[in-house]
């Protein structure tokens, strides 16, 4: 547009375009138009060739468009084997077979206004006429506008490149934003990967994505937990008194995940809030001897120093396994260890770190799973790959590599996890099956 030009250089609207076709009907030139609009007469024409309708001649009078039909004395045309001795002029053959045809078009339409609007020969003219109504010509401008927002945007060379990296990341069971921070080659955002898996341009369907598709769960009546005396001074009302004196204190969530029904073996989960690492352990049984057992084979890998400076606060829920607080809370020289916290009853949202984590788990051990064939080389190899996988939460780092900076070396020597490199985690139940 012209700096000369006053105006927001934006769309034409449905009023500039009525002004448009009452100033075309009173053969008004582009010049002046735009000067109205505040627009370059360039926008108004065109606006007008790319918007004008044509109305097709009247062909029941004479069916040939011809420019020269009116002196033509042509016959046989079509070089028929019996000779027609029709003059070729009045047959509506002539315009496709004709070497001589070229079509009679009105000079006006080749050239500002390019349209019939304001001609006052319009009414008995018999050639293609053209009109441009603004009703019309903005209905094809909004259709224009959103096609052009359809589809995809990227080459198909382009899509096959990014069809490659995530498809088989997907069915590993990584999330598009865990490929986006491992492949910053892509170049664009989580919600493209979505859409693309969405509209099947990539090969991976909604239903390969971890939490795009999930099942309402199943409403369960709960039995009410009785109070003990056990939690006397350890209630998560005490825990926030706690945290509020000691706003530094690192927190530690504690919790199990279990198998299916008859399955005895249960996984004890340890998650840390800071770095959202978790830790899993296999128990031969849901009891508070097994969780008391690995809390001291802990100790003896770090000592009874190292262990209260990596778990300083444990913060975890009433089931049956972590009813000896006190057993948990003294170490192996009877010294304490530890500071034990219970939930509230029937308030997991009170622990949400470990709680969220445990969808890593259940992508890998569905729900309805039996544990009793897992080695606790398999539940490693399980943390291994959970804990390598990044996280928006912590800006696009895995936890392992955070644990290593916040937790103490001798306490991430002692949990035994290693790195998984980004191409090769896996969160599918395939993991295990290898």
């Amino acid at each position: 547009m012209s700096n000369l030009i006053p105006g927001n250089q934006k769309h034409l609207t449905l009023d500039n375009r009525i002004f448009i076709e009452k100033s075309l009907d009173n053969n008004l030139p582009f010049k002046e138009i735009a000067k109205y609009l505040c627009k370059d007469p360039t926008t108004v024409s065109k606006e007008v060739k790319k918007h004008r309708a044509l109305t097709p001649r009247n062909n029941f009078v004479s069916p040939n468009h011809c420019v020269h039909r009116s002196k033509c004395t042509l016959t046989n045309v079509c070089k028929r084997t019996i000779t027609c001795k029709k003059q070729c002029r009045s047959c509506n053959a002539c315009n496709a077979r004709c070497d001589r045809f070229e079509e009679d078009i009105c000079k006006k339409v080749l050239k500002a206004p390019f349209v019939c609007n304001g001609c006052y020969k319009k009414v008995g003219c018999r050639l293609d006429k053209y009109f441009y109504k603004a009703a019309q010509a903005n209905r094809q401008y909004k259709t224009i506008l959103v096609e052009s927002r359809n589809g995809i945007n990227i080459s198909e060379d382009g899509l096959k490149q990014m069809d490659t990296i995530v498809t088989p990341l997907i069915l590993q069971g990584q999330t598009p934003y865990q490929i986006l921070e491992n492949h910053p080659e892509l170049q664009c955002s989580e919600k493209t990967i979505y859409n693309y898996i969405s509209s099947g341009a990539l090969s991976v369907k909604n239903i390969d994505l971890p939490r795009k598709v999930k099942y309402k769960p199943r409403k369960q009546k709960r039995l009410k937990a009785k109070d003990t005396g056990t939690f006397e001074g350890r209630t998560y009302y005490d825990f926030m008194k706690y945290i509020e004196s000691h706003p530094e204190t690192n927190v530690v969530e504690m919790d199990t995940v279990v198998g299916c029904e008859g399955s005895r073996k249960v996984l004890l989960t340890l998650f840390f809030r800071n770095c959202k690492l978790m830790l899993i352990y296999l128990l031969p049984d849901k009891t508070a001897a097994s969780v008391k057992k690995v809390f001291d084979q802990l100790e003896e890998k770090m000592s009874n120093l190292g262990f209260y400076n990596t778990f300083p606060v444990i913060l975890t829920d009433r089931g049956t396994e972590f009813s000896n607080p006190d057993g948990l809370e003294c170490g192996i020289g009877n010294t304490i260890r530890t500071s034990i916290f219970f939930c509230d009853p029937m308030a997991s949202w009170q622990k949400p770190g470990i709680e969220k984590n445990h969808e890593y788990i259940r992508n890998i051990l569905p729900k309805g799973s039996s544990f009793d064939k897992l080695t606790q080389r398999d539940v490693t190899k399980l943390a291994n790959h959970i804990n390598s996988t990044a996280r928006a939460s912590l800006n696009g780092l895995a936890p392992i590599k955070l644990a290593q900076l916040l937790l103490e070396k001798q306490a991430v020597n002692a949990f035994g996890l290693r790195e998984i490199s980004c191409d090769d985690i896996i969160l599918k139940p395939k993991l295990l099956k290898q």
